[in-house]
């Protein structure tokens, strides 16, 4: 597996990271490389994997416009 070194990281940003991994119980290397795979983004066919996801867990299901929504907030 690749191995990657970032050099002049600003401790704040490493500070961040730290934080964020110790809050999910993860190592700072684990957090780094979840922060990377997800920066880099999914490609097309997991993407419409998890469209198709969302599609199953929201059939049948209706939803009123958000039109609707936004009027009546705008009456208040």
């Amino acid at each position: 597996m690749p191995d990657i070194l970032v050099r002049g990281l600003d401790a704040k940003v490493m500070a961040k990271l730290k934080a964020r991994a110790k809050r999910h119980g993860r190592s700072l290397q684990s957090e780094a490389k979840l922060v990377l795979a997800r920066g880099a983004g999914a490609d097309a066919e997991q993407i419409a994997a998890m469209l198709d996801e969302w599609k199953q867990r929201f059939a049948g299901r209706k939803f009123t416009g958000s039109a609707t929504m936004i009027r009546k907030d705008r009456q208040r």
